[in-house]
């Protein structure tokens, strides 16, 4: 009687943890028991749907075309704060997208920091915006900056990166830089981190359990935020853009999980060692920083633009880690990328 409670009991217990580190299956958009299709959406070469949103000037009568790229718990609907005078002025088409899993673009399971770039360059392929574009990346979105800079270098006329995510691995930056700056982050974030980069099947479990709290990000804990950035979101939450309620609706695991677990990989190269794509100076590549940032170490994008000379490096003195809801700034981004 004992030994069959026991296995009964070993019986439960292993279905529990097993359901405990297995992710629920996508939601995904357009299929049954799936959120709608509301927005227009490309079909990629391996079958994937990815959603996307244009904005400015129509686009073949456009001076200059830019691919924007969301970051974190974000999505195609991200603000990027830029007077419509100066879109007219310039003559700017904008093309915001769902990456995969996020909105209403299908998941990827198998994504990865290059898979990025290739998806930014289909979607410019089907939407026949022309050889070359501009990439402009957000936060963890800049991690897919960097991978068109390093495997699709020869479509792009410019690119920036707004508060560029770091990845604590990567192999040419000094490691004590990458340790110092990991060790700003509140331990449960550090956690996080590491278990998204070195065991990255378990991070599922560790971003749903309850026993303690792990990630700042997902639980919209404020205390990383600058006092720029507790005015920003006192101001949407005043006001809340359209769409939010769509950004994870597939599940987070197909959109903020497997984001962190993408990003926090081993890379196939190191940011310091890209090359610059415009040699001849028909581009340019800027990193935009704010020194309130407490998301983001200013320290390893100072390095990293430090060891590339090429890269138009910019601090931004008071402002923190929201910088695409500072109408200013924005305006100062693109200048700086299309004008100066």
């Amino acid at each position: 009687m004992m030994f069959s409670v026991t296995v009964a009991i070993l019986v439960c217990l292993i279905g529990y943890i097993y359901r405990s580190f297995k992710p629920p299956p996508p939601r995904i958009c357009g299929h049954p028991n799936g959120p709608p299709v509301t927005s227009p959406r490309i079909k990629l070469s391996d079958g994937r749907y990815l959603a996307y949103r244009e904005s400015g000037v129509d686009r073949d009568n456009a001076n200059y075309k830019i691919i924007v790229v969301h970051g974190f718990n974000s999505s195609k609907d991200t603000e990027f704060s830029i007077p419509k005078d100066v879109i007219e002025e310039l003559g700017i088409y904008f093309v915001f997208y769902d990456r995969a899993g996020y909105g209403e673009s299908d998941p990827h399971p198998s994504r990865t920091v290059k898979s990025e770039a290739y998806d930014i360059q289909e979607l410019a392929d089907k939407l026949k915006i022309g050889p070359k574009f501009y990439v402009l990346g957000i936060s963890l979105g800049a991690y897919s900056v960097y991978s068109c800079l390093k495997y699709i270098p020869h479509r792009l006329a410019g690119a920036v990166l707004m508060v560029p995510f770091v990845n604590y691995w990567w192999t040419k930056v000094p490691q004590e830089k990458l340790s110092k700056a990991l060790e700003l982050m509140p331990k449960k974030d550090q956690w996080t981190f590491k278990v998204a980069h070195y065991v990255p099947w378990l991070l599922y479990w560790w971003l749903t359990q309850k026993l303690f709290p792990s990630s700042s990000m997902i639980t919209g804990n404020n205390a990383l935020c600058s006092d720029k950035d507790l005015v920003v979101i006192k101001k949407k939450m005043e006001n809340p853009r359209p769409g939010l309620e769509k950004v994870r609706q597939q599940g987070d695991h197909e959109c903020l999980h497997r984001d962190m677990i993408a990003g926090f990989a081993t890379w196939e190269f190191d940011p310091t060692e890209l090359e610059n794509p415009f040699a001849e100076g028909e581009g340019s590549v800027h990193v935009w920083q704010g020194m309130e940032d407490r998301i983001i170490p200013y320290e390893i994008n100072r390095y990293i633009s430090e060891k590339l000379p090429w890269i138009k490096y910019h601090e931004v003195l008071g402002y923190g880690h929201l910088l695409n809801a500072e109408e200013e700034k924005c305006k100062d981004i693109i200048k700086a990328l299309l004008v100066n």
